[in-house]
């Protein structure tokens, strides 16, 4: 029962983890399409089933896009924050 209980924490660790400190790929995705967050990481979960991990790499490849988009077109608040 003790082994069960730090299994369900580690899990929820990582968990949080991820939520806190993930790409937000899909959660982006989402606001742009009007959609809910868990529709879009419940397609990435299918289509990876289907295409044998294909989408991983495409979902890291839109991370890393989203990574250099952020990088080079920030939003200022104002005119002076030039």
């Amino acid at each position: 029962m003790q082994q069960n209980r730090s299994y369900l924490k580690m899990i929820h660790t990582v968990r949080h983890f991820f939520e806190k400190r993930g790409f937000a790929v899909s959660s982006r995705f989402a606001d742009k399409l009007g959609i809910s967050a868990t529709n879009v990481r419940l397609f990435f979960i299918y289509i990876s089933f289907i295409t044998l991990g294909f989408s991983f790499g495409l979902y890291l490849t839109l991370a890393f896009i989203l990574r250099l988009k952020d990088m080079f077109y920030t939003k200022r608040s104002s005119v002076f924050d030039l």
